[in-house]
């Protein structure tokens, strides 16, 4: 039987990654991103004919309610939701303009409502699915220089927690991935002598990489449904 997922955020990085391996694993795909239109219809295509699914691209800001509901509007069905898309905020909470604190919120965490909402009528009527959000480790114990963000996937946490008691009695599971330092775009803000002192303090001794993410999704996938409600730190060691 054939299956669908969506994947936000799915144009570059962890979403890429994971768009990947779910499309070798055989299901139909719907992806997001909100800039790279070119990049992400092309590697629909690629997926499509590499794997024989089907593959869509939105573009569309996961955050902005009508651009959620418009996408959702072409998903008939759904199997499995997983919340990748997101941004990052470097900078004091004290120099932090209202606009950019909101911009952080809507895309870390407005987005799993909008998406959650739309995405859980559709796995009631199957009676099971997987919802599974992209966290961070800052959500389990806060970063200096990064409240907006920490606070964004400290929400997300226990927005997977509480979903995850809602949704159980009905078949669906909800969870977190809180990764660490992952090889992504996101962490471009950073120089050459940043990242090498933050792999200096994972005892693993490296960055993870997106592939790595992308696997702890299948496993989660794959992962019997008595699992549901967990925040699963991937990060080699560090926090």
């Amino acid at each position: 039987m054939s299956k669908y997922a969506l994947i936000t955020g799915a144009s570059r990085g962890i979403g890429k990654a994971i768009a990947d391996i779910m499309a070798a694993d055989g299901y139909n795909l719907y992806l997001s991103c909100i800039h790279s239109k070119n990049e992400l219809c092309s590697y629909a295509s690629e997926l499509s004919e590499q794997y024989g699914i089907s593959c869509t691209p939105f573009i569309g800001d996961m955050g902005c309610e009508d651009d959620v509901k418009k996408m959702f509007d072409t998903i008939p069905e759904l199997d499995v939701l997983i919340n990748n898309a997101g941004l990052s905020y470097v900078g004091l909470l004290s120099e932090m303009s209202t606009k950019d604190w909101q911009r952080i919120m809507s895309a870390n965490l407005d987005s799993l409502f909008y998406t959650c909402r739309l995405a859980i009528p559709l796995m009631l009527h199957k009676h099971n699915g997987k919802i599974i959000n992209i966290s961070s480790v800052w959500g389990n114990i806060g970063a200096s220089m990064e409240v907006a963000y920490s606070a964004s996937k400290g929400a997300v946490n226990s927005f997977t927690k509480a979903l995850a008691k809602e949704l159980a009695p009905s078949h669906i599971q909800v969870n977190a991935i809180a990764c660490g330092v992952i090889d992504t775009d996101m962490n471009s803000c950073f120089s050459a002598e940043e990242m090498e002192a933050l792999r200096e303090e994972i005892p693993c001794d490296r960055i993870g990489q997106p592939s790595e993410a992308a696997q702890m999704v299948r496993n989660l996938l794959n992962a019997p449904d008595y699992l549901t409600g967990q925040i699963i730190t991937l990060d080699g060691g560090w926090t």
